[in-house]
């Protein structure tokens, strides 16, 4: 998601390198840069041209801060031009007293509606609200039977009276339900099509105007850029939406949509859908968007999907266990089956200041030997697994892991090691000293798949030092005598 835009912006950060001002001079190749990483995003002509005017302008005026580069700057710029564009705040979901808070779904054919509707209700449903989802799709074949699979997937119920009743009918019918059942928030999955058409708008109308929805959300495709902000303009002219939800955001789109949708129609983002899994479902925030946007990834998501799987009293077990070193491969499996519950590792790296830089094939590398260091604990005896030492000082217990797991002996020694070392480094690091941050093959059990320092981000701007707020910056300075002088030593 956006690495083609990041590499784009990057570009233009990397005209001003060197340079010991801003000027109006220099940032001309900047802009000219940043105008065609937009306008390659697929993001709306005219949102480019303002962007790029605001930018322009913005940075010509700019002060010079003392400690700051002109590209470090630079990217503040742009990223608060970012937020402008997308919105700067999250806008939740509506959910009103008396109940039930209703939900209208709308969309053309082919975006994941129905799927979005589902993750949609596992969503609030992990909020506490009780759910009631209204399938009104009598006309796509299996629709119906589509919604009512997936609301047994996640325990949600599902009402429906079939493929012959009136939508307009079935959608009244459900929320009477809802009322009846005292129910939290309905959700009515709507009919689409395969192009916007009278007879589709003429139905949304008269089932919102029987309901009277409190939000009405309009599911787009991501990978239709700057598509989706017209899309979403003209449902909101002819019907009248609340907010929009961005699907396939984890494929190959280029970014244009979210960075037009709001500008365009003047409706927010509301959610977007990051994958297939029902699960896959985040809200929308603007800040988090363009630090991913800018390379500087999103540790606040993922720290927010890491709350999700973690069991508190499991994490204090796993510290205590760190601090003595007694951290072993069966916990090392646990950590791993988690990180795979939170997503894919490229994903979670990408959320990484840092990270986003990473390749394909650096991840599918670092997938695989995940996947090696699974298959080869999987071969271990239960008494080798909590002590590593056993292996470490028996060639023969190596030698049996290793036909076991289908790996040579030698890939079986470097795991033992390099576990024992990790398991040093976690204990020192736990007590508060830092050996070796970043040396290659200390940054997990199997080696650094990426090599070097994984915390680094080579050219990445959020990696560099002297970009404010982070260590190294003229912030990050000022916050580390802070830390000396109130006794936290040079952290």
């Amino acid at each position: 998601m956006f690495e083609a835009l990041s590499d784009r912006l990057e570009s233009a950060w990397k005209t001003l390198r060197g340079q010991d001002k801003i000027s109006e001079s220099n940032i001309k190749d900047a802009v000219r840069e940043v105008r065609r990483a937009l306008l390659e995003a697929d993001v709306n002509l005219q949102v480019v041209k303002n962007f790029v005017a605001e930018v322009e302008a913005k940075a010509q005026g700019a002060a010079v801060i003392a400690g700051v580069r002109p590209d470090q700057q630079f990217i503040e710029i742009v990223y608060n031009e970012l937020l402008q564009v997308m919105g700067e705040t999250n806008i939740p979901l509506a959910e009103v007293e008396p109940a039930p808070t209703i939900v209208l779904m709308a969309g053309l054919q082919g975006t994941g509606k129905t799927t979005a509707t589902a993750k949609l209700a596992l969503h609030l449903r992990k909020e506490n609200r009780s759910v009631l989802l209204v399938a009104t799709d009598v006309y796509r074949p299996a629709a119906i039977d589509q919604l009512v699979t997936l609301g047994k997937q996640i325990n949600v119920p599902v009402f429906e009276l079939g493929n012959d009743a009136n939508p307009v009918e079935i959608a009244r019918q459900g929320v009477e339900k809802a009322k009846a059942d005292g129910i939290n928030t309905v959700i009515i999955d709507t009919a689409g099509r395969l192009q916007i058409d009278q007879d589709m708008m003429g139905e949304l109308a008269r089932i919102k105007d029987t309901v009277q929805p409190h939000e009405v959300l309009l599911v787009v495709d991501a990978m239709t850029g700057q598509e989706a902000a017209n899309l979403t303009h003209t449902f909101h002219e002819q019907i009248g939406i609340t907010g929009a939800i961005l699907t396939k955001m984890d494929g190959d789109t280029r970014g244009g949509a979210a960075l037009s949708v709001r500008q365009i129609s003047g409706q927010p983002i509301k959610f977007i859908g990051t994958g297939e899994k029902v699960e896959a479902l985040q809200p929308f925030y603007p800040d988090r968007m363009a630090s991913r946007i800018l390379g500087m990834g999103d540790v606040l998501t993922l720290v927010e999907k890491a709350r999700e799987e973690v069991d508190i009293a499991e994490a204090e077990k796993m510290q205590e266990k760190i601090l003595s070193a007694k951290f072993d491969f069966t916990d090392f499996l646990k950590q791993t089956r988690l990180l795979k519950n939170m997503g894919s590792l490229g994903g979670i790296m990408k959320m990484l200041p840092g990270m986003p830089k990473l390749s394909d094939d650096d991840l599918q590398k670092g997938e695989t030997q995940l996947k090696r260091a699974e298959s080869m604990i999987g071969s271990m005896t239960i008494e080798e697994r909590k002590d590593p030492d056993l292996l470490a000082s028996s060639p023969s217990r190596r030698r049996r892991v290793a036909k076991g797991s289908g790996y040579p002996e030698s890939d079986v020694s470097k795991l033992v090691s390099d576990f024992q070392k990790m398991r040093s480094l976690m204990q020192q690091m736990g007590q508060g000293q830092f050996p070796g941050m970043g040396m290659p093959g200390m940054a997990s059990p199997f080696g650094n798949p990426f090599g070097g320092n994984p915390f680094g981000g080579g050219g990445n701007p959020a990696s560099q030092p002297g970009w404010r707020g982070y260590p190294g910056g003229a912030a990050g300075k000022k916050k580390k005598k802070d830390k000396k002088k109130k006794g936290f030593g040079t952290l």
